[in-house]
Parts: structure tokens; C-alpha cells; sequence
């Protein structure tokens, strides 16, 4: 009879736009080579959805995440920048600040897209544009055609990168956190292994795979032999062959010297 070849396991991790995890794909090819990683790029709203509906083991993405049902391990948080032309006058202004302030963006029209990750609990800075771009994107090129800026994560920035733009450090406002998501009913070990990392655990770390493997049994150590010679400290050397009889002789040899010269 022919034994049916079960497929090899495999681990789905989602990742939003902005996140890099070049660096963790590269762990996961040395220490599982034999568990293939695929990577399912998505929105940061379709991202939570793959978690939520099993359509990926892990994930990550940008917090908040739903966690009454996700668990989630925050990894660093992003500066916020805003983006503009090179030519708009935060640009061209002698000795240009290397941050923005809100205060400078009173008068400029900052777009809000639809899929903005930052959460503006007291609004957005500056003036309002007249509709909501549909995508980061699309808010990209119209802060190319002048009409207005845009704040985003800098990843952001650097992945939606023209060189007819620019951006600068945007101070006192939200900022995007990314973490490591997964759900938390379905903690395997494949997700315990990314975790670890992840967190940069080594390979024989105790919360690693190669820990679940029994522990190999160090030989007992082995006794030391008895030293003959005195060790420091006072302790006494025992007599080598021949040498307790050679001892007595001498002593011997002195009790009659002193019988000899003792006065009669």
C-alpha cells in the first residue's frame, strides 16, 4: 500500500505597509529551514481581518488590535513626519528646522486618507481638504501636485518615497506603535518559535524549540585524586617509600649523639 506524503507545516505571517521583517525572515530560514514562511502582505485593516478569520498565524501590524481576542507584543513605535514638496517653503526656508510644528501647519490644507493608521484624538492639524483620499497613495500624489500635505508614520514616507518630495519630523503629535499579533486560542509553536525571534531569544534559549528537546545528561564530574604532596595550608605530606625508614635512622643517629654527650 502507498503511504500518503503529508505536506510539510508551514506558518502565514501578514505584514502591513511600512513593516520590514527582512531581519526575522532570515532567523526563521536558519533555525527552520524545513518550515516554509509565507508572507501576505495586506492593508492594516485587512491584516486584522486575516488574524481574526485564521488567514494567517501572526501578524505584523499596527496597534490598536482588538485584544479581547488577539494577543499582541508591541515592538517600537514610529516617528511621525509630514510630507511635502521640495519646493514648499518649509523646504525652502533659511536654515529649514529639522521639525515641523503643528503651529506651521495652521494654513496648509493636510489630507486625511481613508486608510490613515493614526489616531488624531484632538483632530487634524491645519485646514481640512475638501475630501478624503482613498489610500495613502493617492493622499502622495496629491501633496506632489501642491495641492496640500500629509502626516504619516516615516516608514510610510520612505515607501511611498519621489524625489520631488520631502519630509520632516513632525512634533507633538500621534504616533504609529507596531507589534506582533496573533490570536490568542491559536498559540502554536510555530508562533511561540516567530515570538522568540522576534523578541531575539537564541536558539537555545529556554523558551525556544530545541529547549522542548529532553536535556542531555552532563557526566558527573570526575573525582580528584588524592594528593601526596603538603598543600598550602598546613596540611601534612605523607612519606614516600622509604622515606619514613630513612627518617627513623636519623633520629636515631641524634638520640646517640646526645647519649654521647650527656655528662656521666
Amino acid at each position: 500500500m502507498t503511504e500518503i506524503e503529508q505536506p510539510s507545516p508551514s506558518f502565514r505571517l501578514v505584514y502591513v505597509p511600512g513593516v520590514t521583517p527582512t531581519k526575522w525572515l532570515r532567523v526563521w530560514g536558519e533555525r527552520l529551514p524545513g518550515v516554509p514562511l509565507e508572507l501576505l502582505q495586506s492593508t492594516p485593516v485587512a491584516g486584522h481581518q486575516l488574524l481574526l478569520t485564521g488567514g494567517a498565524d501572526a501578524g505584523l501590524v499596527r496597534l490598536p488590535v482588538d485584544r479581547t481576542v488577539l494577543s499582541a507584543i508591541p515592538l517600537y513605535t514610529e516617528t511621525t513626519v509630514v510630507v511635502f514638496p521640495k519646493d514648499h517653503w518649509l523646504a525652502a526656508a533659511e536654515g529649514a528646522a529639522e521639525e515641523v510644528s503643528v503651529a506651521d501647519l495652521a494654513e496648509e490644507i493636510v489630507f486625511h486618507p481613508q486608510d490613515d493608521v493614526l489616531e488624531w484624538p484632538e483632530g487634524l492639524p491645519g485646514r481640512p481638504a475638501f475630501e478624503r483620499p482613498e489610500t495613502t497613495a493617492d493622499a502622495i500624489e496629491l501633496v506632489a501636485a501642491n495641492v496640500g500635505v500629509l502626516a504619516v508614520p516615516q516608514s510610510l514616507a520612505r515607501l511611498h518615497h519621489r524625489r520631488d518630495l520631502t519630509y520632516r519630523v513632525l512634533a507633538d503629535v500621534p504616533q504609529s506603535q507596531v507589534a506582533l499579533a496573533w490570536p490568542e486560542e491559536a498559540t502554536t509553536d510555530l508562533v511561540e518559535e516567530f515570538i522568540g525571534i522576534v523578541r531575539g531569544r537564541t536558539a537555545n534559549s529556554s523558551r525556544g524549540r530545541a529547549a522542548t528537546e529532553p536535556a542531555k545528561k552532563q557526566p558527573a564530574a570526575k573525582k580528584a585524586p588524592a594528593k601526596s604532596q603538603a598543600q598550602p595550608g598546613g596540611r601534612q605530606q605523607k612519606p614516600r617509600p622509604g622515606q619514613r625508614a630513612a627518617t627513623t635512622r636519623q633520629g636515631q643517629a641524634k638520640q646517640g649523639q646526645a647519649k654521647r654527650g650527656r655528662k656521666r
